[in-house]
């Protein structure tokens, strides 16, 4: 089983849905980075259920940072955080019977039937809850560094939010992606974002589920980052993605819709930056830099170009499946008898989880950009802040 990623800094997950705990180990971290409890407490609360559009099982996320962190700092060597599991009940699972749509099967086949199959045991989104932890730490990092990540429901249960070029094309963009990582269910169009939760409930009144698409812009990363071929910013932002339970697509800038058109609507021209060609008109002098002089008149690739950070905005949209756990009767199989059965799921289960997810892709967004910063400019660049 493999449980850790990343090159220069490295995450590793352990723990199960029921267990007496979750946790990660994240090692190759600097020394100096401040740990700020209260930005972990506040991204924790953003992947948490709240109302009845989430579960009822309600886990404190009381974490506790074991290693790593002295006197509010990080020491470098690798800091191991746990969050007890305090509100489990396992009674509402059965061994036997597969739930559709879920791992069960597939991690029978793997471990034997030996792996703990309460409620999804290690491949659990509660698993996230820790990922959200250690990797905020990153995030805030990118914080001090003007490097901002941000993602709103772009579309759930058929209902399509407002366009995110809505927010960061704006002089103040960085304020205003700020305040949607506040919200905790998180559209640029309030109207459409209770349009959305009301269809949730819906769902829910319906023992059902839905899914959807967020989208998600990493604002003020320089040119220059990513490695061509295998380690490319989008492989491993991919990479990284597709390990979150329930992300089944992963698409950047236009993404599919490339195929759709010509080359001559595709291409994002390179332009000289506005601020520079008011101060220099005509052609550049020579010793005028050309990474922080050059911009694209538009962003059809997502900020990307072979593998590498052009300089413009990180464009990326994640589907999310809808939630497999559903109180409807389904056909299913018991595993032990070998005979045809049907299931119907009890317990407590999201009817939705794309707001919850939101903040794990921020998350684990971030860890992945804080790792290529570290391989390109070295481990120590991620404790100095910009001021």
């Amino acid at each position: 089983m493999k449980n850790t990623f990343g090159n220069s800094i490295n995450l590793t997950i352990f723990g199960e849905s029921h267990g007496p705990a979750i946790g990660t180990v994240l090692t190759g971290m600097a020394p100096g980075i401040e740990i700020d409890l209260d930005f972990i407490k506040n991204r924790l609360a953003m992947r948490a259920p709240q109302a009845q559009i989430s579960t009822a099982r309600q886990e404190k996320d009381a974490f506790q940072i074991l290693s790593g962190v002295f006197e509010g700092k990080t020491t470098g060597a690798p800091i191991t955080i746990i969050i007890p599991n305090q509100d489990v009940k396992s009674k509402d699972y059965q061994k036997s019977l597969l739930r559709p749509g879920h791992v069960d099967y597939a991690a029978y086949a793997k471990y034997h039937g030996f792996q703990d199959w309460r409620g999804g045991g290690h491949f659990s989104g509660r698993i996230t809850a820790s990922l959200v932890a250690a990797c905020s730490i990153c995030e805030k990092v990118l914080l001090d560094k003007n490097i901002i990540i941000a993602s709103h429901i772009k579309e759930c249960a058929g209902i399509s939010d407002s366009d995110m070029l809505s927010l960061f094309e704006k002089d103040n963009a960085f304020e205003l992606l700020n305040a949607l990582n506040q919200q905790y269910f998180a559209t640029i169009d309030s109207v459409k974002g209770e349009q959305m939760q009301a269809a949730i409930l819906k769902a829910k009144s319906e023992k059902d589920s839905v899914g959807g698409i967020l989208e998600t812009v990493i604002l003020g990363l320089e040119a220059g980052i990513g490695e061509p071929w295998f380690d490319s910013l989008e492989s491993q932002l991919s990479h990284a993605l597709f390990s979150v339970p329930a992300v089944k697509g992963v698409a950047f800038g236009d993404g599919f819709n490339f195929a759709k058109l010509k080359g001559s609507e595709a291409n994002d021209s390179p332009m000289i930056k506005e601020s520079i060609s008011q101060s220099r008109p005509g052609q550049m002098e020579s010793k005028q830099d050309p990474i922080n002089s050059i911009g694209f008149a538009s962003n059809h690739n997502g900020g990307i170009n072979g593998g590498i950070s052009n300089g413009m905005p990180i464009v990326f949209s994640t589907a999310i499946k809808p939630t497999p756990s559903i109180a409807r009767e389904q056909k299913t199989v018991d595993i032990e008898t070998l005979q045809a059965a049907n299931l119907e799921i009890k317990g407590r289960h999201d009817p939705a989880i794309i707001h919850r997810i939101r903040q794990v892709i921020n998350s684990i967004s971030a860890f992945v950009i804080c790792d290529f910063l570290a391989l390109r400019h070295g481990t120590d660049y991620l404790a100095n802040k910009n001021e």
